[in-house]
């Protein structure tokens, strides 16, 4: 028996559940039960009878799981990987800004702690941002943390001013417009596929700006056989096994001795990790109580809201 087959004979055993980020190396989205982006992952995780959860992505995901699925045992396969846009955000930091603006609704993208989740309103994905701040009144005062470039995406076109907290994402933030655009001198039939974490110049040229699970709906539908994706490369493993006939370039970053842009982070989670992570059961996410309270209450108006309107 080799180790996938081991993995998923524990599976069994174990009653659990093998949850992996778009953004993880392709051999773990193979070998996982259900493969999404943010929103997915949360409402998958919010519904499972799973008894263990198995988060393959970032330390915030496990957390969200945990929030939502307290009575379960919540795993990840490195505990060290963490998101750059989540720690760009530190909980007591953002506590102070909030509080140095009374009476605004905050709005936290899920890509943060805990912690930070705790003192939020409503937490949103990519995938359902404008939807949720277009749910309120066009004058609430909205403060939206931590992705400046996605917070400015959804004042531009949702006619918002909402207060920005400075945060992004290293990789989104690192792509280079000259490049992408020599791509597309390259490849002139190409469509560029941009995540609207990406810096505002990028997301200009796009010919489609959108989530992770967006994209790749995209690249489905569309009549498109070339796209340049500016996202993190593990979304090209999914694409590229629903369009087998199509081609999907990484745009690269800036930094000219790569040839694209993977989260350092994600790429943490192997195979051998999760087989130890489900066979030790451990490391496992706990999350504070009290913090617990508070940050599982805007995670469920996410769902709420996005269930509503059928997102």
């Amino acid at each position: 028996m080799d180790i996938k087959e081991e993995i998923r004979q524990m599976c069994r055993d174990k009653n659990a559940i093998i949850m992996a980020h778009y953004y993880t190396d392709g051999e773990i989205q193979n070998i996982a039960d259900f493969v999404g982006d943010s929103l997915a992952l949360a409402q998958k995780a919010a519904e499972t009878e799973a008894d263990i959860i198995v988060m393959c992505g970032v330390h915030f995901m496990g957390e969200t799981c945990k929030i939502l699925c307290p009575g379960k045992k919540v795993l990840v396969p490195d505990p060290e990987a963490t998101c750059s846009l989540a720690e760009s955000c530190p909980a007591d930091k953002f506590s102070e800004f909030v509080k140095a603006h009374p009476g605004h609704t905050v709005i936290s993208y899920v890509n943060t702690t805990a912690a930070t989740k705790a003192v939020t309103d409503v937490v949103v994905t990519s995938s359902n941002a404008r939807q949720i701040v277009e749910s309120f009144p066009h004058d609430t005062q909205i403060i939206f943390g931590p992705d400046k470039n996605l917070g400015g995406y959804i004042n531009s076109i949702t006619g918002r001013n909402m207060l920005l907290w400075d945060g992004a994402c290293h990789v989104h933030e690192r792509f280079s417009l000259e490049k992408i655009l020599q791509l597309k001198a390259q490849h002139p039939n190409a469509k560029i596929l941009v995540h609207p974490e990406c810096k505002g110049p990028v997301v200009k040229v796009a010919d489609k700006v959108g989530s992770t699970a967006a994209l790749l709906k995209f690249s489905i539908s569309d009549d498109a056989t070339e796209f340049i994706v500016a996202t993190e490369s593990g979304i090209l493993h999914e694409m590229q096994k629903s369009c087998p006939d199509k081609t999907f370039i990484p745009a690269p970053p800036d930094d000219s001795t790569c040839a694209c842009n993977e989260c350092n982070y994600m790429k943490m989670i192997t195979m051998q990790k999760l087989y130890d992570c489900l066979k030790n059961e451990s490391p496992e996410i706990n999350v504070d109580s009290e913090v617990a309270v508070k940050a599982v209450r805007p995670i469920r108006k996410m769902l709420e809201i996005s269930a509503k309107l059928g997102l």
